[in-house]
């Protein structure tokens, strides 16, 4: 019997259990939910009351027909070219929708940087160690949690790159 039932969090059940079981349980009550969605990261952006490169975009590519995690600031945009480099890959598509709930469990606008349904590899890009926090889906694209981005990275098993857009 688990020692916080599910309905104290307001982060998706799945993402919830995740924490607990990586010993992460005293995140949940940290766990913020808005009544109107935070899909985007302007949305959410604006709900918490942040900058908007403080939020933590989870994003689903799909690489030589592989899903890979990117973990991208909110201001940002990934470079599919940077990376499809860093990977090795000979093609990087973003991932259709039942390729992104079939590999994480959640819905594209809720998904969570880790506890995730399968495992991927992860990259996490450089610009959101720029933050002491940064915020991230809790699972729903109603729920949003903070964390510091090291740590974050750490348990999503992230590897560090450069993959942001740049000014032409």
């Amino acid at each position: 019997m688990s020692a916080t039932p599910p309905e104290a969090s307001d982060a998706h059940p799945r993402f919830a259990e995740a924490l607990r079981q990586l010993g992460l349980g005293d995140l949940l009550p940290r766990v913020r939910r808005f009544p109107e969605q935070t899909r985007t990261a302007q949305e959410a952006a604006a709900a918490i009351g942040c900058d908007l490169s403080q939020i933590c975009k989870s994003l689903i590519f799909a690489a030589d027909s592989v899903p890979v995690l990117v973990l991208m600031d909110g201001a940002s945009r990934v470079d599919l070219d940077l990376v499809r480099r860093e990977l090795g890959a000979e093609k990087v598509t973003r991932a259709k929708a039942d390729v992104v709930r079939e590999t994480t469990g959640y819905a594209i606008g809720g998904v969570p940087p880790f506890g995730h349904a399968t495992k991927t590899r992860v990259l996490a890009d450089r610009s959101l160690l720029a933050h002491d926090e940064v915020w991230a889906a809790a699972g729903t694209p109603y729920a949003v949690f903070p964390m510091a981005p090291e740590t974050l990275i750490a348990h999503a098993g992230g590897t560090l790159v450069d993959v942001r857009e740049t000014a032409a």
